[in-house]
């Protein structure tokens, strides 16, 4: 599983299925995706754009925690769909948990269908994969700016990295959708759907036409958290690799 946010930046992490899990594979996926399904974030009563929505969020949402589940949409390949009308289909789903603290802190655990978890402690990413009692430790550096990651987990300076234009207005859906300024990213866009100033649903595009989305449930925003809450502790017995 690879995190769909990780596998989209230059030397950035990403999650998503087994992707990081798999000792820090650079390209794979982040976060796979961000559908974002009960995001509550404390907001006006109406919002004239899923732009400012964003924006709100960003700014008023300084950490969080809450469930996720996570699914990698492939894309047909053309090969086998010559007339293509092949439909996407799923290739894996995952679910589990996170807790992030803005800039670059952040506990995404993957709880099935196997256990791994990636952590950040503002300057080092930590995955580790509880079936090969291995941790392998890459620097954060400034890849977390440039990557869907930031969305989530980095500042508010969004527009430094991403072109931001409203998407319309999609089943009850704001959207809005982000382009990366950065040319030499594996992803195309991100989108980012809100309902009423709450974040409903996040999707990832990559250049081969694959999707990852997250949905998200139990949210709480600004929750209480200890000074030391992203500190890693390395599993006893555990090899530790540093890529």
């Amino acid at each position: 599983m690879q995190h769909p946010l990780s596998r989209y930046a230059p030397g950035s992490f990403s999650f998503g299925g087994r992707g990081l899990a798999r000792a820090g594979s650079a390209g794979r996926r982040f976060m796979a995706a961000l559908l974002g399904a009960a995001l509550v974030v404390a907001a006006p009563a109406a919002f004239a754009s899923g732009t400012e929505q964003l924006k709100a969020f960003v700014a008023q949402v300084h950490s969080a925690r809450g469930d996720f589940v996570q699914k990698e949409i492939k894309a047909p390949s053309k090969a086998q769909t010559p007339n293509g009308m092949a439909q996407p289909s799923v290739s894996g789903t995952s679910s589990g948990t996170f807790v992030f603290s803005r800039p670059g802190k952040f506990i995404w655990t993957y709880e099935k269908p196997y256990e791994q978890v990636l952590q950040a402690d503002g300057e080092n990413l930590y995955v580790y994969d509880k079936d090969l009692n291995q941790v392998t430790v890459r620097k954060l550096g400034g890849a977390l700016g440039a990557s869907p990651a930031a969305i989530l987990f980095g500042s508010n300076d969004l527009e430094q990295n991403f072109t931001l234009r409203d998407a319309g207005v999609k089943a009850g859906i704001d959207w809005l959708e982000l382009t990366p300024k950065a040319h030499d990213t594996q992803f195309e866009r991100v989108g980012i759907g809100f309902r009423d100033g709450n974040l409903e649903a996040m999707e990832l595009h990559d250049v081969f036409g694959n999707v990852t989305l997250l949905t998200f449930s139990n949210i709480q925003k600004n929750p209480p958290l200890k000074p030391d809450a992203f500190q890693f502790a390395v599993p006893k017995g555990a090899d530790v690799i540093n890529g």
